[in-house]
């Protein structure tokens, strides 16, 4: 299961906004940056009449891994699990949060990116 399309952030102007404007949370393995919306720059097509949500996107360079099949196993590992924890959450104002993986974070298990993923969501004020 992966991030229902609603959910999921798209567009390098998104991408820059997020960069430019978005507040940064650290841990060893990875970084987050979460802002609120700007529905103008959305790619066209997407909806954003729906109710607001948290849409996420997350980035994995190829110096994590080299290999493609272990960035895209993260990057479906990293989806689903926002997809369960995110889908349960309402919001006022829509949120856009960026994930973007450091090359250290192979040292780790996926269990062990799972909780520091979660601990920056807390730290950001997106769950509890």
């Amino acid at each position: 299961m992966v991030l229902p399309k609603n959910m999921r952030l798209k567009g390098h102007r998104c991408f820059d906004f997020i960069y430019k404007e978005g507040l940064r949370f650290y841990s060893p393995s990875m970084v987050l940056r979460v802002t609120k919306a700007n529905t103008r720059i959305q790619v066209k097509g997407i909806n954003s009449k729906i109710r607001p949500s948290i849409k996420c996107a997350i980035s994995i360079s190829n110096k994590v891994s080299k290999k493609s099949v272990i960035r895209n196993k993260l990057r479906r590992l990293f989806h689903h699990h926002l997809s369960s924890k995110l889908s349960k959450i309402t919001v006022d104002d829509e949120v856009w949060a960026f994930i973007s993986l450091k090359p250290s974070c192979m040292k780790n298990s996926n269990s062990t990116l799972l909780k520091e993923c979660d601990k920056l969501l807390i730290k950001a004020g997106i769950t509890k």
